[in-house]
Formats: C-alpha cells, sequence, structure tokens
C-alpha cells in the first residue's frame, strides 16, 4: 500500500535544527515494521501558516510502501512524533519540533462518524481530532504540501474530489504559492540530498 506522509518542522530540539529533526524521521519511518521509505521531495522553506508569530518551518513529503493500515500507520507516526521531541499542545499551528501528516492512504476516503462532507477549515481541524480523516484535511489549500507531494507523484489527484494536486495548486493565490521555496544551497540542502541519495 502506498501512503504519502508531511513532514514539517520550525522548532529546534535541543542543538538539533528543524531539519535535522526531519531527517531522523525519514529514518525512524524507514524502519517502521513493513515499510519503507519509496520516495522522497526536495525539502522546502515555508512561511508559518495558521496567522501565529514563528519561524519558518522546514517541509517536505515522503511516499511509504508499507503494510500497515491507516490507523497503524497514524499511530506509528504520532509515537516516532513524540520520540523526536514533539509534544502536542491545545494551541493549534504553533511551533512544533516535527509534525507528521499522514496525507493519502492507498487512495482511501475516510471520516469520522457524524462528519459528513468536509467544510470549513475550522471544522476539518475539529473533526480531525475526533479520528482519522483521510485524505489529510485542508492538504488541498497548503502549498507546502503540494509543491513536494508533486514531486513525489507528479500525477497524484485529490482521492474525494479527483482534482489533479497540480490543479490545486493551481488554485491557491500567488503569493501563498511564492512563500514556498525549495532549500537549494547551505548545510540543510546537502544533508538532505545525502538522505535522497543514499536511502532511496
Amino acid at each position: 500500500m502506498r501512503a504519502l506522509v508531511g513532514l514539517g518542522g520550525n522548532a529546534p530540539d535541543g542543538a538539533r535544527a528543524p531539519w535535522q529533526t526531519l531527517i531522523r524521521a525519514v529514518e525512524a519511518a524507514d524502519a517502521l515494521p513493513g515499510t519503507r521509505v519509496a520516495a522522497l521531495s526536495g525539502l522546502w522553506r515555508s512561511a508559518p501558516w495558521g496567522g501565529v508569530r514563528q519561524p519558518a518551518f522546514f517541509n517536505a513529503v515522503m511516499a511509504l510502501e508499507t503494510a500497515l493500515g491507516a490507523h497503524e500507520l497514524l499511530r506509528a507516526l504520532l509515537a516516532l512524533e513524540r520520540r523526536l521531541g514533539r509534544l502536542r499542545r491545545a494551541r493549534a499551528w504553533g511551533p512544533r519540533t516535527l509534525d507528521l501528516d499522514l496525507l493519502d492512504h492507498g487512495g482511501a476516503v475516510m471520516r469520522p462518524a457524524g462528519m459528513g462532507r468536509l467544510g470549513s477549515g475550522s471544522a476539518r481541524h475539529f473533526w480531525q481530532g475526533r479520528g482519522l480523516v483521510l485524505p489529510h484535511p485542508g492538504m488541498a489549500e497548503r502549498a507546502f504540501v503540494l509543491l513536494p507531494l508533486i514531486q513525489v507523484v507528479p500525477d497524484w489527484r485529490h482521492p474525494a474530489t479527483g482534482v489533479p494536486a497540480r490543479a490545486l495548486l493551481a488554485r491557491l493565490p500567488g503569493e501563498e504559492r511564492a512563500q514556498c521555496r525549495p532549500v537549494t544551497r547551505g548545510r540543510a540542502a546537502r544533508a538532505w540530498a545525502g538522505v535522497v541519495h543514499n536511502r532511496l
């Protein structure tokens, strides 16, 4: 089964920079039972999302080949977050060492009982806290998800709507797309390129 996972982080974990935590998350995901990292996007840097003042984020998307079901994989990803320093707090969209979002699992469409059709962003966030929502709610509105996702699966289509990722990206405001840039220089870029080359 192919699963797509979004990675993000903007807060250091001790002496470890956010992009270093993302690298550790890729390595840890590759070691999950019955799972391997089959593809990995480039590293991206994006402006904070959600109206909270904080440092810019590092983002990426990885494709997993996994024997784990959607709920099993989500539990494993949340456990990886905790292991790598993530403390989930009540405040949404604040700084974090690591965010691992299950974006897609074999094209399944899953919603908690009573959710109905996907509604506003706040409604989606409410329901996401009460059960697994697939595809990930809000991903179609986020350039920092769509840009690296297209690198990994160029022909991906939203399982619930059938709209291609490239079309979803084109619908976003130009300033939002411009706030997400590939990391092509410096230590982070070199280290990330090494992960892509050595592990995939």
